[in-house]
């Protein structure tokens, strides 16, 4: 299998796998953009294809068979482009048997080329509890996430309530909670985010792995859009593709997501705006306060 690239540019192209919207910015369409902007080649595959994000109200949900679908990824892993892939993203998966499929599909991949980072996006649910939170795909959807994605994955990115699932713990809130929860899912580098920051009004992004174990916090921006943590993922993988630090990695990541949220909401929109803001995620400029965590 060749290994050459083809493009101009040096860059590894990115395997991104998440749900498709013909309107708004997430899933693959929050991912996609972001990638490109910095340069990156993609191979996007949907998981379902939707009219917009369900939180925007109903409707209509075409599935791909989970036969198509595998069959699909069985075809990329050997082609004879699959050397260009430097990285994989998995996000949010509309049924078990897609998890199981991506996960052949990185064994593959990882067979031809051993240092392909694997990014698990656990996109499962949500909430600032576990009483409370939800899951909002089904619960064999969450588990073959957790049994099939979670263990390959190199990085993994859940928000704090899906971290508490997957782990089997209460509510992570401290530091050492937040440990304690990344080292049960044992990936090389977790990042939780929706963490809560050291003061009201502030959020915080929590990094644990390669030798690191640092906190991203900035202010929080209320009625934030969806697809926050979409593009977080996005970011994060190619600097980590990219070879940045991973501290670096989680600053950069975390100060264009604050910025590109708050620029949606200062604007009155219900999506994020990634179209002509490529600075904000190129050289972004929100204040981010590092500071290492107390594990």
């Amino acid at each position: 299998m060749p290994s050459s690239r083809s493009r101009s540019n040096d860059l590894p192209a990115v395997l991104a796998i998440s749900s498709h919207v013909a309107r708004g910015c997430v899933g693959n369409r929050a991912i996609v953009p972001a990638l490109q902007a910095l340069g990156h080649q993609v191979w996007a595959v949907p998981t379902v294809l939707l009219p917009w994000h369900p939180g925007h109200g109903p409707g209509r949900r075409i599935a791909i068979g989970d036969d198509e679908f595998a069959d699909l990824l069985d075809e990329l892993a050997s082609a004879r482009w699959a050397g260009e892939i430097g990285a994989v993203i998995s996000g949010y998966m509309a049924d078990a048997g897609q998890a199981d499929a991506v996960g052949r599909l990185v064994d593959a991949l990882k067979s031809l080329n051993s240092e392909l980072l694997f990014c698990c996006d656990p996109v499962i649910g949500d909430g600032t509890s576990l009483d409370k939170g939800r899951l909002y795909v089904d619960e064999t959807v969450a588990c073959a996430i957790r049994d099939e994605l979670v263990p390959r994955a190199d990085v993994i990115t859940p928000n704090r309530f899906e971290l508490s699932w997957l782990s089997g713990q209460d509510m992570v809130a401290s530091d050492r909670e937040f440990a304690k929860a990344a080292g049960d899912l044992g990936a090389e580098l977790t990042v939780a985010t929706s963490m809560p920051g050291l003061d009201p009004g502030r959020i915080a992004n929590h990094l644990l792995g390669r030798g690191e174990a640092v906190c991203a916090e900035h202010e929080l921006t209320a009625q934030a859009p969806n697809g926050s943590g979409d593009l977080l993922c996005a970011l994060l993988t190619s600097r980590l593709v990219c070879n940045h630090d991973p501290a670096e990695a989680l600053r950069l990541a975390s100060a264009s997501v604050a910025q590109i949220v708050a620029r949606a909401v200062n604007a009155g929109s219900d999506e994020l705006l990634l179209e002509g803001d490529f600075d904000s995620i190129t050289s972004p400029m929100t204040e981010v306060v590092m500071r290492p965590l107390r594990v």
